[in-house]
């Protein structure tokens, strides 16, 4: 069959061994997969690798046809039902990353083959290219309960890319805010205005540290000072570029007893000053992925119509534009999703 994949050079196009489902799999074909960032940071690592690089079908965000059920599996899900799965399966040698290994192909191919135990069906009515979307918001609803939103906190949203918008979205959704976002990208600041932020702010012009009076955030006394529990209105931030030195940024800039959740993927070493941190008594939290529960939860919001999935997709392309997608990516800030149709 005929997918896209990682090559030495980038991404390729090109024959692949079709998948063979194995113990309590089903086999599917892709309708739709986004591209996310973290294709764009896998396909650097691999290339750097030469021609030592694996081949590897990306495509983690997906909305899947069933075709046929391996063996097994239960039945429940009768071919043609649309569904959307965490992206995992349990091979012989343990757990397998769809979209992240050589081992079983991801959603950028005709056919795929995923764990029935995750599936979850698709309701009718939700398009395959907002369907995809689900995993993506499952990061920014991970994102957003690691924050532990109280009533009346300021949110504050650094990066309006693919997962900040998300993170947006989700905490409009479930009526946390108001939500203060920052970008550079004059489109993605245009995105988070209709997604529901209330402050959109272009950061070489404008300090988002500087937002806080009109939005009703006082400076909280130091811990010594403080009799009883901490009342609402604080500030929670999502750090959603993984930029450096973003983070020692957020720390300075922030009000006391702030919340930072670090949902960015920085790759290079960070340098923080604790003390900083400490004097504020500002907790720190990295994020990955999500629970299935909620995965389960972002494919309810998309369903229910409480995220604005088309301010999402940017882009459709074929199996044979995934390589143009992933340059258009790279190049320019105007796209959100590129969503792949791989048939």
């Amino acid at each position: 069959m005929i997918a896209a994949f990682t090559t030495s050079g980038g991404v390729g196009v090109g024959e692949v061994p079709e998948p063979v489902p194995g113990e309590g799999q089903v086999l599917v074909a892709p309708l739709a997969a986004g591209i996310c960032g973290s294709d764009l940071h896998l396909v650097d690592a691999i290339t750097a690798r030469g021609e030592a690089a694996p081949r590897i079908v990306l495509g983690h965000e997906f909305c899947a046809e069933i075709l046929e059920p391996g063996p097994g599996t239960s039945g429940r899900f009768e071919p043609g039902t649309r569904v959307v799965s965490v992206p995992h399966v349990f091979g012989p040698s343990g757990p397998v990353d769809l979209g992240f290994s050589p081992v079983l192909p991801g959603g950028f191919a005709p056919r795929a083959v995923m764990q029935e135990s995750l599936l979850l069906r698709v309701p009718d009515g939700l398009e395959d290219e907002r369907a995809a979307l689900t995993e993506p918001l499952a990061v920014a609803v991970h994102a957003v309960r690691a924050a532990r939103p109280a009533h009346g906190d300021v949110a504050l949203v650094i990066g309006c890319g693919p997962i900040g918008l998300a993170v947006i979205a989700v905490l409009k959704a479930e009526g946390h805010g108001p939500v203060v976002a920052t970008d550079f990208s004059p489109a993605r600041r245009a995105v988070a205005e209709r997604l529901g932020a209330d402050v959109v702010l272009n950061p070489a012009d404008s300090s988002p540290y500087e937002a806080w009076d009109e939005l009703g955030v006082t400076e909280r006394p130091p811990s010594p000072l403080l009799d009883g529990e901490l009342p609402a209105g604080n500030v929670m931030a999502f750090e959603c570029v993984g930029g450096h030195g973003l983070l020692q940024q957020l720390i300075d800039g922030l009000p006391r007893h702030s919340r930072i959740v670090v949902v960015g993927s920085g790759v290079t070493p960070e340098t923080i000053t604790p003390v900083a941190g400490i004097l504020k008594e500002v907790s720190l939290t990295f994020v990955f992925a999500y629970r299935q529960a909620e995965f389960a939860h972002a494919l309810g919001l998309l369903a229910g119509g409480r995220v604005d999935a088309g301010a999402f997709v940017t882009g459709v392309v074929g199996l044979d534009g995934v390589p143009g997608a992933f340059d258009d990516l790279r190049a320019a800030d105007e796209h959100v999703k590129i969503i792949v149709r791989p048939r």
